[in-house]
């Protein structure tokens, strides 16, 4: 055997045994070539685990013909620090309203939005991805969820309320200022917002 057919020969086996590694690490490349954990029976158990320990909805509260751009009082805007009018977004999966917070560093934005979709999509439903974190959350009493991709530059923070049957109102909390919020922030904003326009619904029926 010469040398380069033996070269040849180490390369082949070094990479068999790395996607060998992957295989057993049950991991799949995403579009930007990372690796994100291909859905197993583990997995599975675990995101039935989630669904679990959600509280049951104590009472509908519908989103239809609820104006989102409405949804905070001028003492809600004013807690928020929202220094902007709201404005109404082309829907992003749903009617949008967006309420940016750009008076003071660090600025971000709140993105407001009405979802027709079971909260459980986003568990074992069609709206579940691998590369997405989501944690089980009791807001108010109804069941939530925060979403959020945990790897990389943080930049967002989406908080999603089971606020009625086939409906989740979502509360997502963007970074402006980047590298001044951090993932654990950002979520717990997006909590607390999603919070108080729970509230503001819950007066409202």
């Amino acid at each position: 055997m010469t040398a380069a057919s033996t070269v040849s020969s180490r390369r082949l086996k070094i990479t068999g045994g790395v996607l060998a590694t992957a295989a057993l690490a049950g991991c799949s490349a995403g579009a930007d070539g990372t690796a994100y954990p291909v859905e197993t029976a583990a997995t599975a158990a675990s995101q039935s685990a989630k669904a679990a320990q959600l509280p049951q909805r104590p009472a509908d509260l519908p989103l239809k013909d609820v104006n989102l751009c409405e949804v905070f009082s001028q003492v809600d805007l004013d807690s928020l620090k929202i220094t902007s009018v709201p404005r109404a977004a082309p829907p992003e999966d749903g009617p949008t309203c967006v309420f940016d917070a750009d008076g003071a560093e660090p600025m971000h934005s709140y993105h407001v939005r009405a979802v027709p979709a079971d909260l459980q999509e986003w568990i074992t439903g069609a709206r579940k991805k691998n590369s997405m974190t989501t944690e089980p959350k009791n807001i108010g009493g109804y069941p939530a969820l925060t979403n959020y991709r945990a790897a990389g530059d943080p930049a967002d923070c989406e908080t999603l309320v089971g606020v009625a049957r086939g409906q989740t109102l979502a509360v997502q909390t963007f970074a402006i200022s980047r590298g001044q919020l951090t993932q654990p922030q950002l979520c717990e904003m997006s909590v607390h917002a999603a919070d108080v326009a729970l509230q503001s619904l819950k007066a409202r029926n």
